[in-house]
């Protein structure tokens, strides 16, 4: 996100980039599935965190999280969409801080 304008998230509100890698993507025999092709069941995304509001406690700005894109708001910064949602609404939190705590999955 660019320094341009600042943007202060409020709450529990925090502001995502979709991955640019979440769209199209290629089965293990190197066919390409385009982000349109229909699944059995939702497909979650994961998304890079640029902003978090001061009552989020368990995201902080630079993790990957990963999330419902169902369920999202976008919003349009400096010709650059962004996902505003709420810190429950995070599946799962990917960040080299989280190893030192000692639990949890290696993604």
């Amino acid at each position: 996100m660019s320094d341009k304008t600042p943007i202060k998230m409020l709450h529990d509100r925090i502001l995502v980039e979709l991955d640019q890698e979440s769209g199209e993507r290629r089965s293990a025999g190197g066919i390409v599935i385009p982000a349109t092709a229909a699944m059995g069941g939702r497909r979650l995304a994961w998304s890079r965190v640029v902003g978090v509001g001061p009552h989020a406690r368990a995201v902080e700005k630079g993790d990957r999280v990963l999330f419902d894109p169902d369920e999202k708001a976008e919003v349009e910064v400096n010709g650059e969409v962004y996902v505003v949602m709420r810190e429950r609404d995070v599946h799962a939190v990917a960040a080299d801080r989280l190893a030192d705590e000692g639990a949890g999955l290696y993604l």
